[in-house]
């Protein structure tokens, strides 16, 4: 494989953004582009969500049980759009907010979500008077934010907690859990 970064194809109505991509075999990280006026963090919430997500310049593991994988290197790559478990953007890149936090009637509670062999602690964003089951029986959407999150490796811990402000993840593909305040 080379090394040899390539320039990324945008129109003048688009903007890069570095993206990390989770699938059930590998975690990706590199630039993709979008439209100016959306939310690159949420981008895969929107009716603007490509079928493929593109990657460009791409770096990519694939976690296993032995040590430290060293990243693999390709100039660029189509995700399936139904195998991306998780995406948020690369830090310290970030989107402002997405909510008011003094919207009345709302609260964030703990959850951990299971994504192949990752796990993303943090906190998902509902109304006072559901539950869990009833968020996820009724909102029926693609993606789900999850807030403040710790996101590490339950294969292969030497990869260290990341620490992002939100991640979007596959709603029917993770598993949700409650979470206690302590875990």
């Amino acid at each position: 494989m080379s090394d040899n970064t390539i320039t990324v194809p945008k129109a003048a109505d688009e903007k890069t953004g570095p993206i990390m991509v989770y699938t059930a075999a590998a975690l990706y990280w590199g630039e993709s582009v979008v439209k100016q006026q959306i939310r690159m963090s949420t981008w895969l919430r929107t009716q603007a969500a490509p079928d493929f997500v593109p990657v460009y310049n791409v770096k990519f593991i694939v976690p296993a049980s032995a040590g430290t994988p060293r990243p693999m290197f390709l100039p660029e790559i189509h995700i399936p759009i139904k195998n991306v478990l998780a995406l948020h953007l690369q830090p310290p890149a970030q989107d402002p907010i997405d909510y008011d936090p003094n919207e009345p009637n709302r609260r964030m509670d703990p959850v951990s979500i299971i994504a192949g062999t990752f796990r993303i602690d943090g906190l998902m964003r509902m109304a006072t008077i559901s539950t869990m089951q009833k968020y996820l029986e009724v909102t029926r959407e693609s993606y789900t934010t999850i807030y403040e999150a710790q996101i590490s490796n339950m294969v292969m811990p030497s990869l260290g907690i990341m620490r992002v402000p939100l991640v979007i993840v596959r709603q029917m593909d993770v598993t949700f859990a409650i979470r206690s305040i302590a875990s």
